[in-house]
């Protein structure tokens, strides 16, 4: 597969403009004449006004056109949109600058911070973050309009949005803006001095680690989080639980990915513990944990252990309405850790229909994940004709991420 530099500025201008937008409609959303823009997308001619002009309209850096720098992994126009705002959002009240909005009060901020975590979970990344961008900048702006003194609940709703910001760029492929944002989510989670909020932030910076392939790092911030909110199980509350229970199911799956069966063993156990203890799957914080979460987990720990023959028996011990428990992405996610189990044993046929399945349930979430490739490459011996169906499915074209190219211990 080319790289994004091996191509010309004409066929990169193609690429980005995509099917979603004709040369007339570019034109006209430049002011440029078709006869320019054709001539820019057959290597004629390219000025330095009409480049401006070109990455403007198509929501991109100049660089990105002249092949200095890859777009990211999977982005429409809309999405590209979408980021740009997003950046501006996180770096512009980083400054401290007070941002020109109405400030929302506590209770309404914390209403919007349960949309935007709705959407996410519903794998509707771009809706998330065309939320969390707005959202960050009330929250700001109710934090500057906050007396001295009485700020940690503003702090605190700064630093929920920051969270959403990151995840959707660590998602999209945006990788410094994932670190800028979680980063920022940090400091403010230390302001508000709420230790679930900091935890919860820790545990995202691991994320971030992962998709980043720096795997000592995310494990060591994994364990980090899991440790510092232990509860005493007697006296926890759902809520706490399930942090918590999230917290040491991340640990199992970064521990898993670096292949340390023994720590995976050791987390998913305390997994099973919270998740028990719980008896159903509740929503806090932003994430959602219990006892489907945490068997549903176990399985893509297992695949990436190698341990395909226990994969296997926990899909045959998982029912329809156990998954129907869980958030609309985790149940994605699960039949791809399903399919890639099935694709690990050679079952072909079975793993191209889970994954074909996943695919056309949600192409909105699917165009985001990076784990369809790695099983496609996995997948062999299966018909040519299916597996021309599935590619056409995730989708052709340059590797777009910011991040090193996915695999199946980074691809999560």
């Amino acid at each position: 597969m080319p790289q994004w530099s091996d191509y010309s500025n004409g066929e990169r201008i193609k690429i980005l403009r995509g099917t979603e937008i004709t040369q007339g409609d570019l034109a006209e959303k430049t002011g440029l004449s078709i006869a320019t823009i054709q001539a820019a997308e057959q290597d004629k001619r390219l000025s330095l006004p009409t480049l401006m002009k070109l990455a403007a309209a198509l929501s991109v850096d100049t660089s990105v056109i002249v092949g200095q720098q890859a777009p990211r992994r999977a982005m429409r126009q809309e999405d590209r949109t979408m980021m740009r705002d997003l950046s501006h959002a996180v770096h512009d009240t980083a400054t401290g600058t007070p941002p020109v909005v109405e400030a929302p009060d506590l209770d309404e901020l914390a209403k919007i911070t349960r949309q935007g975590w709705e959407l996410y979970w519903k794998g509707r990344y771009s809706e998330a973050g065309s939320l969390a961008a707005p959202l960050l900048r009330s929250a700001a702006a109710r934090l500057y309009e906050q007396p001295v003194g009485e700020q940690s609940e503003a702090w605190g709703a700064v630093a929920d949005a920051y969270r959403i910001c990151a995840y959707v760029a660590n998602l999209m492929g945006v990788r410094d803006l994932a670190y800028a944002a979680i980063g920022h989510a940090q400091r403010a989670a230390e302001n508000a001095g709420d230790e679930l909020r900091q935890a919860l932030v820790t545990s995202g910076r691991s994320w971030v680690y992962l998709r980043d392939a720096r795997l000592p790092e995310a494990l060591e911030l994994a364990e980090k989080a899991a440790v510092d909110i232990e509860p005493r199980f007697s006296r926890a509350t759902p809520e706490q639980l399930t942090v918590y229970g999230s917290h040491v199911n991340f640990a199992a799956v970064v521990a898993s990915r670096m292949g340390n069966k023994d720590r995976a063993a050791d987390y998913l156990s305390q997994s099973h513990a919270a998740g028990a203890r719980m008896g159903r799957e509740v929503r806090a914080h932003g994430t959602l944990f219990g006892p489907v979460s945490a068997s549903t987990q176990a399985v893509g720990i297992n695949v990436s252990l190698g341990q395909t023959g226990k994969a296997l028996a926990l899909i045959e011990e998982i029912s329809k309405d156990d998954t129907g428990q869980l958030s609309e992405a985790a149940q994605h996610r699960y039949a791809l850790d399903k399919a890639m189990a099935q694709a690990d044993a050679k079952m072909w046929d079975a793993s191209l229909d889970t994954l074909e399945g996943a695919l056309r349930s949600a192409p909105h979430w699917a165009r985001h994940q990076a784990l369809p490739q790695v099983i496609v490459s996995k997948v062999g011996r299966a018909s040519t004709t299916r597996l021309r169906r599935v590619s056409k499915l995730i989708g052709a074209g340059p590797a777009m991420s910011a991040f090193p190219a996915p695999t199946p211990k980074t691809a999560l």
